[in-house]
């Protein structure tokens, strides 16, 4: 959540932010409830410290024995305006924070402006195209020729959009994500098991809401969304604490099923694993000081990039535009790998510094030794999402024989060499 203060202070620039991720918002309108807001508490206080006067008063007539009646009669009209202010200070704050919560966060200088992916800027690639003596297949294909997936029964268990991994596939997928985890773990990241199910005020405490709530699948009865990334959750384990200083950096790292109803998808590629409402990912999470976030981001996405070398998968890492900026997102790398039989990238990875966006609607705050209270900065970045990963896989390699190679470093987690 960007301040009211900052808003107060800056407009013009909040608003050129909010216009430049194409977002709309109430920029004079926030500037008027916060100037009511402002006058109001003012004038409350003034009356409060009437009354106090007031009362002082009566305690002394009291002491005298003589009448306090009238002063009395003021105090309770004091103490009924006051009860009024406050309650119109209530509707205005509650006003304010629902126009507050619709302000996205401001970009980064250094992210390229754009509206949308085609003004995104290559950072740097990693790796070779593999190329082939034979006609490669893409995942759809190899997955009905090994029996990895089945999305016909899946489609009588959920509908469409909800994968069903069998045989090698299943044991494929669990080995990515223990792979994965251990991995992240062994880079200093401690691992976490998080409800799969969030609270509204959890889900809006990281920005999904109230954005994203028509892509979100929601448990009516018990007022719970299924969450759509495991950052939710974990960001919210320090949620209106207060951390030491000398506690920072906090890593995590967590596997989560992600539910996604991505309700503005009609009309893109929903083919196979590339577009699904539920898919795992294994998730970083990082609570730092605000001094060296923009360090940490650097640093989470080489830890993310690190899956992707380590498995010798051909990709790139792209900064996001300020069109294609997430909503609550400062900056954003993408991590794209290479699909040679689908002959394109595919996102599987998106490494965010939400500065303290996301801190300010949690109240997750630290303090130094001997200074003030302060918001953490909050970054996460999927480490990585299975679906892509796997199509990535499948397709660098096959083989002519109708086979996939497993890569060395995960063989222990799969069980074997070659996918059959």
């Amino acid at each position: 959540m960007i301040s009211i203060k900052e808003i107060r202070e800056n407009p013009n620039r909040i608003s050129q932010a909010a216009d430049a991720k194409g977002e709309s918002i109430q920029i004079e309108k926030l500037l008027e409830l916060d100037n009511k807001s402002r006058e109001l508490i003012q004038d409350v206080e003034e009356k409060k410290a009437e009354r106090n006067r007031i009362s002082e008063k009566i305690a002394q007539l009291k002491r005298k024995g003589d009448d306090a009646d009238g002063l009395i009669s003021e105090m309770r009209e004091l103490s009924l305006q006051i009860k009024e202010g406050d309650g119109a200070l209530a509707e205005l704050k509650e006003q304010l924070d629902n126009l507050l919560r619709w302000v996205p966060n401001v970009p980064h200088e250094s992210v390229p402006v754009g509206d949308d992916e085609s003004a995104n800027e290559l950072v740097r690639s990693w790796g070779e195209e593999p190329s082939f003596d034979f006609m490669p297949l893409n995942h759809t294909d190899l997955a009905e020729s090994l029996e990895l997936l089945d999305f016909t029964r899946a489609a009588k268990i959920s509908g469409s959009g909800f994968p069903l991994y069998t045989k090698s596939g299943a044991r494929l997928e669990r080995a990515l994500i223990n792979f994965m985890l251990e991995h992240h773990g062994a880079r200093d990241y401690s691992e976490v098991m998080t409800p799969f199910m969030a609270l509204e005020s959890a889900t809006e405490a990281t920005g999904q809401l109230p954005k994203l709530e028509e892509d979100m699948y929601r448990v009516e009865n018990d007022g719970l969304y299924l969450i759509p990334t495991a950052e939710v959750p974990i960001t919210n384990i320090h949620r209106e604490e207060i951390l030491k200083g000398s506690d920072l950096p906090i890593r995590y790292v967590a596997y989560s099923p992600c539910f996604r109803r991505e309700a503005g998808s009609y009309g893109k590629e929903t083919r196979g694993l590339l577009r699904v409402h539920q898919f795992n990912k294994v998730e970083l999470v990082k609570l730092v000081h605000p001094d060296s976030s923009y360090d940490e981001l650097e640093s989470l996405t080489t830890d993310a990039e690190s899956v992707l070398q380590t498995l010798g998968l051909h990709y790139r890492v792209v900064s996001l535009c300020t069109g294609d900026l997430s909503f609550a997102a400062a900056k954003c790398y993408d991590l794209e790998v290479w699909a040679p039989g689908e002959k394109r990238w595919l996102e599987v990875s998106s490494c965010s510094n939400f500065l303290s966006f996301q801190a300010r609607r949690a109240e997750i705050r630290f303090r130094d030794k001997g200074e003030k209270v302060r918001h953490v900065h909050t970054l996460n970045g999927s480490g990585l999402a299975t679906p892509r990963l796997m199509i990535a896989l499948l397709e660098t390699y096959q083989t002519d024989e109708g086979t996939v190679t497993i890569p060395e470093p995960l063989q222990p987690y799969f069980g074997g060499s070659i996918l059959k």
